[in-house]
């Protein structure tokens, strides 16, 4: 089966098997270790989102897997996970979350991924109780970036409101400067849901500063009728589309609806989780020349790519139902999302003086807080160009703020800014602070006290 196929199947929904065995609970494959971490994994493999889910999560059980065989876990300590079907449901986020807390043998889970933006708003408040950190790669609240408010959640490694700011300095680079923005007209088609409104404080800050008029367009969920949208789209005649859709059923729709107008689709500049192959296979000829911004760039040309694909799927560990889904844009996030765990339990093995040892949920958040990716440590673990060097802190759990602009062109996404492109940091992290500010007042936090 060539990908274009296989990709095809996963938007529409996987086999009856597959929505089985993911129904339940599905423990990692068991290991006679008395050293173990245990991971909960809420992941999607069924609904109209089940073609991200099942390369993110493919991805992060891959890693795991791999440092399991290549390493022997982390200093002797084995990965486990146990998996929960959400179907991307805030709902039942919230049921996997407790079902997940404990592992069969009794360990706590210490970190939850749900890739959802209503599922993290869904269990925002219960982390700091239970001592989960909750991992937020590339979504969720953008102003958890700051430690002091949220000290259990991390918007590592660049929160939609940096990535909307990066995308808007890379659109006005092109138009000649920022100052050319002004009058320019910008519409903001998104899912009408938390996921995409977040984005929305600094596009209207912008448009405000910038002088450019913002349209904002949303569309209902799952997003696949788009008629009234991509009309209103025709008679305001915007110069950009910021297309913020999640799922292949909206992102094809909207590619193929941009088509159906004859509005350029270099003008359509979709978020990242509407920039995976995924999201244009299904578009057919109608989305050559789309472009997205990127977190994590697709290609099998990363030494751990190629070693994952060696050791895990040569041993018949792999994941994925088909292996030719190996680099793509989701498989790799998902690779990169595992090693910001396994570099947080290395971490944090270290600081609390407990090599070889399972952590608790303080420990691993300080295992996360010293997460320090340097050029370095990146070629060190096969990833150099796939992600970019940061640091985390108490006070920042963000760290990058950068993005890749890609372009696809029919066959293959090709990136078209070789260096990260930056975010407004200085203007982001004072709306972060003050938004966390704001949420902490609120709630009644008092923010805890961070190193300068």
């Amino acid at each position: 089966m060539d990908l274009k196929r296989t990709l095809l199947k996963s938007a529409a929904g996987l086999s009856m098997a597959a929505a089985l065995l993911a129904t339940a609970l599905t423990p990692a494959t068991a290991f006679a270790q008395a050293k173990e971490q245990y991971f909960g994994i809420p992941s999607y493999r069924v609904g109209p989102f089940a073609a991200g889910g099942t390369g993110f999560f493919g991805g992060i059980i891959d890693y795991l897997q791999y440092v399991n065989l290549k390493e022997n876990g982390v200093n002797g300590v084995r990965m486990t996970w146990a998996e929960c079907e959400t179907e991307y449901n805030a709902a039942r986020g919230v049921e996997c979350y407790q079902r997940l807390l404990k592992s069969s043998t009794g360990q706590q889970m210490h970190i939850f991924e749900p890739l959802a933006t209503p599922i993290a708003y869904g269990v925002l408040n219960r982390v700091d109780d239970d001592k989960v950190i909750l991992t937020q790669y590339g979504y969720g609240r953008s102003d958890a970036a700051d430690g002091r408010v949220f000290p259990w959640v991390f918007a590592t490694m660049t929160s939609y409101w940096s990535q909307m700011s990066a995308k808007l300095n890379w659109i006005a680079e092109k138009e000649g400067g920022v100052a050319k923005m002004k009058g320019k007209k910008i519409a903001h088609l998104h899912l009408d849901s938390a996921f995409g409104r977040e984005p929305l404080p600094v596009l209207r800050r912008l448009a405000k500063d910038w002088g450019f008029d913002l349209i904002e367009i949303p569309v209902a969920a799952p997003g696949i009728e788009q008629q009234s949208q991509w009309l209103r789209i025709r008679q305001e005649r915007p110069d950009y589309v910021t297309m913020w859709g999640f799922g292949a059923g909206m992102n094809s729709t909207a590619i193929t609806s941009a088509a159906r107008i004859n509005f350029p689709r270099d003008k359509v500049i979709g978020v990242w989780w509407a920039g995976s192959e995924e999201d244009v296979i299904p578009a057919g000829d109608a989305a050559k020349g789309y472009i997205a911004a990127a977190n994590v760039p697709s290609g099998k040309n990363f030494p751990l790519v190629q070693d994952i694909e060696k050791v895990v799927y040569g041993a018949n560990r792999g994941n994925l139902q088909d292996p030719k889904r190996i680099g793509t844009i989701y498989w790799n996030r998902g690779v990169t999302a595992a090693i910001f765990w396994v570099e947080a339990v290395r971490n944090g093995q270290r600081l609390a003086n407990k090599v070889g040892q399972p952590l608790n949920g303080d420990e691993i958040r300080a295992g996360f807080e010293a997460l320090n990716l340097t050029p370095e440590r990146l070629k060190a673990l096969g990833i150099e160009g796939m992600l970019p060097s940061f640091r985390l802190s108490c006070s920042d759990h963000e760290g990058a703020g950068v993005v890749k602009m890609i372009q696809w062109d029919g066959a293959k996404w090709n990136t078209l800014t070789p260096n990260w492109v930056s975010s407004d940091r200085k203007m982001i992290r004072e709306m972060v602070e003050e938004s966390a500010a704001k949420y902490a007042a609120e709630q009644k936090i008092t923010p805890r006290r961070c190193p300068a």
